[in-house]
């Protein structure tokens, strides 16, 4: 296993890379989010311990191009920050796992360890679909750079058809999985979101009907219902 270890106090930095080594772990060290980010270009790392308060490149954009970019490699958030929200803040950012500071070397080595198991080819956080993006994370969808603001419904619906890549989605399949246990299996619901969900991500129309099988994303087709 390889690590980068993204630090800007060189003593802990340090201390962290010579007890990884005793585990037969190697590490490198990154002491600013520049660095980091030039190491991530030229090394393919397994796990990156990052801390989100660096000089340069903040963590939270080392760990946002780090998922944008689908280098490969998963991120540990290691932090003095304890609180909740930070935790989720980090989560929502695409981190893998989080460690708070002051922590415990053999914690860590054990968190290492079973991050580096984990399959590489996991879906990324972030769902892209041609000019189509959407955050499940953050809640957020843009078309061609532009902010599409969607009820609840329209953006689990949406990522259900995201989620397929250009498959086909039954109405029943979208009934199941945007809607609870209480939904009415004969209701129209789907179809009305489908068609207010396609007028508010605009021309040209991304979301296709298949007449008698449901629905799917596609580029320029007809919005016909």
């Amino acid at each position: 296993m390889r690590v980068l270890i993204v630090e800007d106090e060189l003593y802990l930095a340090e201390a962290v890379q010579a007890g990884l080594r005793l585990e037969a772990i190697a590490a490198d060290i990154a002491g600013d989010g520049d660095t980091a980010l030039e190491r991530l270009g030229l090394y393919p790392y397994d796990v990156v311990v990052l801390d989100r308060d660096i000089p340069g490149t903040h963590g939270d954009d080392v760990c946002r191009t780090i998922v944008e970019r689908r280098l490969g490699c998963r991120v540990l958030m290691l932090t003095a920050a304890g609180h909740l929200d930070e935790k989720v803040t980090g989560f929502e950012l695409g981190a893998d796992d989080y460690l708070t500071k002051p922590f415990d070397l053999k914690e860590l080595v054990v968190r290492l360890r079973s991050l580096a198991r984990r399959p590489k080819d996991s879906a990324p956080p972030i769902l892209e679909h041609g000019d189509l993006r959407l955050d499940p994370f953050r809640r957020e969808v843009f078309r061609s750079g532009r902010y599409v603001s969607l009820t609840r419904k329209q953006f689990a619906v949406l990522e259900v058809l995201m989620a397929a890549r250009g498959g086909v989605v039954s109405a029943e399949s979208l009934l199941e999985k945007a809607w609870d246990e209480h939904a009415d299996p004969f209701t129209n619901a789907v179809r009305i979101t489908i068609s207010t969900l396609r007028k508010r991500l605009g021309q040209p129309w991304a979301i296709h009907t298949v007449p008698g099988v449901g629905y799917r994303l596609d580029e320029g087709s007809d919005p016909s219902v």
